[in-house]
Parts: structure tokens; C-alpha cells; sequence
């Protein structure tokens, strides 16, 4: 019997977490730990949103910890000293640590497994904890990745998903291993005011309404902006209090078309991580260069701050863009458009908005906001690479009567019916009724020809 060192890292649960089951098998005690690393401070991914859900996680994470005997130790600094420190502090055998994608993930797990085997130590990493299926574990016949959804979705669809592993009913933590104090969002300023709740326990509560009367209509609604029939469960996958293995299984057995295409939402999410394991340059490079000459940050500064302040008169843009100011977070078709708008009708470098989403987004995650990001601006994975996606024709399918852009704008609240989509067309009187509403910054026409003659081909304006 020996002493085991769970390292949590974007596994913040008790439910279903491998790690955690595997070295209470053999282990007399286990520290739970989490290093709050230095390294992604320095990166500059510590943002204010995130650091307030991931309080919440770690606060709610130790409590339930403490309700099974044990308890969380939280440390800082960079993560393979702290994790040695608390392995010798705790005469420690063996590191648990779930497998993650990012080449950051896979230099940190390199370095902690030779400094742990340096000191007579091994470390185990766990796969199938952050994503339903292992990277790599399906390939084409010709490449060591799919760059195309669908026939990598048809080979995910037939993997076998492993049993979901219970929570422990016990933890018993070594004596005398110390620990810094639990963040609190109550410690930090910056946030979005509408920033959701984290912890597992808001995660499992939100998953279990969401399945009980949410997922069935989610095919026939999931595009609807102001039905806001999308799950919201993305910050809970980013952060680990929901295990991605058990939201599957759990849809699948709940069935029918709306659960179907939701599991298809998880999958992409499974797509982008074995893409990122693949290429991890496409963190920040074109995936499939297209040899654009972006506008700059320096160029486009005030396009850029009027799309990101919500200000770029174009209105389903602009509540979108406030949603994300607002809550942290944004509805998926929402991104898409916004994205769109940015990368092609501004033709503005996809990594300006990147790091914008970033930034914000409570859900922010390497793999899925780079590469959708990359999707929308034609040098990812998208098979029709030169598609535009138009505000105008996009707010009449899924907003409508406008009522997201209402919800969202209040310039535009008094303007009844689709005309909201378009207030450069209202009356005088209606006009003046919008206040300090911007005219677009851009016309359509002009964003779609500058696109072409950039790209030099024909697009489809979607």
C-alpha cells in the first residue's frame, strides 16, 4: 500500500475521473492537487472570466473532497516543481494525471515524467478523461489524422465508450501537506456580469434539466438565437466538472433525434482535439494556408473595436458580441457569424478575433476556439473554405422577428419585427428612436468583392 499524487488539471470532478479511481485502487492515501500554473499565467490564459469559474471549481471540487474524508491541495507555480514537491513532501510512488492535447500539455507531461522518474517515481496518464475518444485512436488510411468531420464522426460513432466510473465514497489525504487558499471569484474584478456558476455540482445539476427537458428539441432549435436551446454545458466540459465519456452515454440512453444531434456536438469537439494533437502549429497558424494578407490590428483598429464593443451596425452581430461582453460566453451559431464577419466581410486576421474570444470566453479552449476559428476563416477544415457567412440573411433564419437583437441591443428595442435588422433602412422618425446606434461600418457588397479579389476565386455568400 503507498501513497498516490492526483494532479487535476481540466478535470475538475469527482464523477467519472479515472485518474482519481486508479490510484485510489492501490493507494493507502492520495493527494489531490492542483498547481496553479505559472506558465499559462504567463501565457496570458488566466483571464478574468476563467478565473472565476475555475474558483468556483476548485471551491466545490474541495467540498466534495471534504464530504468523503479528504480534502484539495492547491499550489502555484510551475506545475512539474510544485508536483515533485508534494510528491516528495508525501513520500509519494506514483502521478495520476489525465492526457490533455496542447503541445503545452504534452512538453509539461514530458518534463514531469522525467523529473518524477529522476526521483524513483512513476507517472501514469489516463486517457478517455477530457475527450469520449483517445486521439489518434481513428485515422484515415493515408494520415495520422482526419481533416474531415463526417468520415472521422462515422468511425467515433462506432467506438466503444468505456464504463463511467462512480465517484469515490472515500479520500484519505496524507497529514501535514500544505496548502494555499482557495481563489474566490469574490477576489477579482474584470468579470463579465453575467458570468455563469462553476463546480460540479452546478455542472451535474445543469446536465441532468438539460437531458430531462432540453435535448429533445435540440435538433429542430439548436440555431435559434433567441430560444437559447443550446445546452451551455461547454464551460463545464473545458473545466472537467463534467465528464465528457459520461454526457454521451447519458444522451445516447436518453435517445431520439434531439440527443443524436447533440452527441454530434460533442463529437466535433473530440475532432478538434485529435486534429490539435496532430498539428499543434494550427494553435496559431493556418492549418491550410489560403496566403491571405490580413488586415492588421493596426490597420483595422476601428472595425476591430466596433465589432468587438457590439458597435459594427450590423445588429445581429452586435448582440452577439454583447452576449460575449456580457455572460462570457456566446450562442454557437452566434460565433459563427460573428467570426465570419470579422475574418471575411472585414477581412481581419482570424487570430485578432481568437484572441478577442479568448479573452472572454468562460469556455475558452485552445483546440475548439482556434480551430473553430480557423473553420470560419477558411484555413482549417471547412470543405467550402470561401463561404461568407452574410449577417442579414443569417439574422432572417435564425433570429427571425429579432427578438435576440432586442434582447441584446437596447438601442433597438422599440423597433418592432424584422425591420430591427436593419435600422439604416427605418424611417426618420424610427431612426432617431435608436439613439447613438451606429450606421455598418461596411457594406456587404464592399466586405464580399474585397474577400474575393483577397481569396482571387468565386465564394458563395451563405
Amino acid at each position: 500500500m503507498y501513497v498516490s499524487v492526483v494532479l487535476f488539471t481540466a478535470d475538475l470532478r469527482l464523477y467519472d475521473h479515472p485518474p482519481l479511481r486508479a490510484a485510489l485502487e492501490g493507494a493507502r492515501q492520495v493527494v489531490p492537487l492542483f498547481v496553479r500554473d505559472t506558465g499559462v499565467t504567463g501565457a496570458g490564459f488566466a483571464t478574468p472570466n476563467r478565473l472565476a469559474f475555475l474558483a468556483d471549481c476548485l471551491r466545490d471540487l474541495d467540498a466534495g473532497l471534504r464530504r468523503r474524508g479528504g480534502r484539495l491541495v492547491v499550489r502555484s507555480g510551475d506545475v512539474v516543481e510544485e508536483v515533485c514537491r508534494v510528491a516528495t513532501e508525501a513520500d509519494a510512488d506514483e502521478v495520476h494525471l489525465a492526457a490533455d492535447v496542447s503541445a503545452y500539455a504534452h512538453r509539461r507531461e514530458q518534463r514531469l515524467r522525467r523529473a518524477l522518474e529522476a526521483d524513483g517515481r512513476r507517472l501514469h496518464v489516463h486517457d478517455t478523461v477530457t475527450t469520449v475518444v483517445t486521439p489518434g485512436a481513428v485515422t484515415p488510411a493515408s494520415s495520422d489524422h482526419f481533416a474531415v468531420f463526417t468520415p472521422y464522426f462515422r468511425q467515433w460513432s462506432a467506438q466503444h465508450v468505456r464504463d463511467v466510473r462512480d465517484a469515490p465514497r472515500a479520500v484519505r489525504v496524507p497529514p501535514g501537506i500544505g496548502s494555499e487558499e482557495l481563489p474566490s471569484r469574490a477576489a477579482l474584478s474584470g468579470l463579465s456580469p453575467g458570468l455563469a456558476e462553476g463546480g460540479e455540482t452546478a455542472g451535474r445539476e445543469r446536465l441532468a434539466a438539460w437531458l430531462r427537458s432540453g435535448v429533445a428539441a435540440y435538433e429542430d432549435r439548436h440555431d435559434d438565437l433567441a430560444g437559447d436551446a443550446t445546452s451551455r454545458l461547454s464551460p463545464h466540459l473545458h473545466f472537467g466538472t463534467l465528464s465528457p465519456v459520461e454526457v454521451v452515454r447519458r444522451a445516447r440512453l436518453t435517445g431520439g433525434p434531439g440527443a443524436e444531434a447533440f452527441v454530434r456536438q460533442i463529437a466535433w469537439r473530440d475532432f478538434h482535439r485529435q486534429l490539435l494533437a496532430a498539428r499543434p502549429a494550427a494553435a496559431g497558424a493556418d492549418y491550410r494556408t489560403k496566403h491571405d494578407h490580413w488586415r492588421s490590428e493596426r490597420t483595422a483598429w476601428d472595425d476591430i473595436e466596433a465589432w468587438r464593443q457590439g458597435r459594427t451596425g450590423y445588429p445581429v452581430v452586435d448582440a452577439a458580441m454583447r452576449q460575449l461582453l456580457h455572460e462570457g460566453w456566446m450562442h454557437n451559431r452566434a460565433r459563427l457569424l460573428t467570426a465570419s464577419f470579422l475574418a471575411k466581410t472585414l477581412y481581419v486576421d482570424w487570430r485578432v478575433g481568437a484572441r478577442h474570444f479568448l479573452r472572454l470566453l468562460v469556455d475558452g479552449d485552445v483546440a475548439n476556439n482556434q480551430l473553430n476559428w480557423q473553420w470560419v476563416a477558411g484555413t482549417g477544415t471547412d470543405t467550402r473554405p470561401n463561404r461568407v457567412l452574410n449577417p442579414l440573411a443569417q439574422a432572417g433564419r435564425h433570429d427571425p422577428d429579432g427578438a435576440y437583437v432586442r434582447r441584446w441591443v437596447p438601442e433597438l428595442r422599440d423597433i418592432a419585427g424584422p425591420a430591427v435588422h436593419e435600422p439604416w433602412k427605418l424611417g426618420a422618425a424610427d431612426r432617431a428612436r435608436t439613439g447613438d446606434y451606429p450606421d455598418p461600418v461596411i457594406g456587404l457588397a464592399e466586405g464580399l468583392s474585397r474577400f474575393r479579389q483577397a481569396r482571387a476565386r468565386d465564394t458563395d455568400d451563405d
